[in-house]
C-alpha cells in the first residue's frame, strides 16, 4: 500500500502543477495538453507514453485496493473471536473513513476520465480544445459537477493526509522524535494537493477563468 500509495502521490503533485498552468492562458494551456501527447515521440507514438502512464496508474490503484483488502483480512483473522466489549479506539476522521473514502475516490476517478479525458460527459467534444473543455465543464451551470469535485477532492484530501502518514510508518521514517513533523508534513502535502485541485473548478464557476 506505501509503494502504490506513494507512486498515486507523485502523480498528483504532476497533475496539480499541470492543472494550474490554466491560469497562464487559453493558448498555453492547449499547448501543453498538446505536449502530454506528443511525450517521448518519436520513440514511442503519440500519446503511448499517456497511454502507458494510465496503465502503470490503473495497476497501482488495482494493487492499493488489493493490498487494503489482505490487509483488511488478515487484521479480522488475527482475532478470530470478535471482543465482547469493544472499546472506542481514538482516531483522525480519515482513519475511521479510509475505506469508504476510497470507494468514492475510485469513484471520482471514473468520472474524471470520462469527463476530461474521454470527454464522453462533458460538453466540448473536441480533444485538441483542453482549455475549452475545462471551462465548459466547470461553467456555472454545471455548478453540480464542481460541487462534485469538492466533495471528491476534500475525501481525497482526507485519504492523503492518513495515508501519507501511515505510509512513512511503514516505510520506516516515523520515530518518537520526528512523528508530530512528520504528521504537519502529511498536513501540508494533503491540504496543498487538495487547494490545487480545487483552484480551478472554483475558479471556472466563479469567472475568474474563462
Amino acid at each position: 500500500m506505501a509503494s502504490t500509495g506513494a507512486l498515486m502521490v507523485a502523480f498528483l503533485v504532476l497533475h496539480m502543477l499541470g492543472n494550474l498552468k490554466i491560469f497562464t492562458g487559453a493558448e498555453s494551456f492547449d499547448h501543453y495538453a498538446h505536449w502530454l501527447r506528443t511525450i517521448a515521440t518519436p520513440v514511442l507514438p503519440q500519446e503511448w507514453f499517456l497511454w502507458i502512464q494510465r496503465t502503470t496508474l490503473l495497476v497501482a490503484v488495482i494493487a492499493h485496493i488489493w493490498s487494503a483488502t489482505v490487509l483488511t483480512i488478515r487484521a479480522r483473522k488475527a482475532r478470530p473471536v470478535r471482543y465482547a466489549h469493544r472499546p472506542k479506539v481514538q482516531g483522525s476522521y480519515a482513519a475511521r473513513t479510509m475505506r469508504w473514502g476510497g470507494v468514492i475516490v475510485l469513484a471520482f476517478i471514473v468520472w474524471h476520465i470520462l469527463d476530461l479525458t474521454t470527454r464522453t460527459v462533458n460538453p466540448v467534444g473536441d480533444r485538441t480544445k483542453a482549455y475549452d473543455a475545462v471551462v465548459q465543464g466547470f461553467a456555472p451551470e454545471r455548478w453540480w459537477v464542481t460541487l462534485f469535485y469538492v466533495v471528491a477532492m476534500v475525501m481525497i484530501g482526507f485519504h492523503l493526509r492518513h495515508g501519507i502518514w501511515s505510509a512513512l510508518q511503514t516505510l520506516g521514517v516515523s520515530n518518537a522524535k520526528r512523528e508530530r513533523a512528520l504528521k504537519a508534513v502529511a498536513l501540508v502535502v494533503s491540504a496543498g494537493l487538495t487547494a490545487g485541485f480545487l483552484l480551478v473548478p472554483l475558479a471556472v464557476t466563479f469567472g475568474l477563468v474563462g
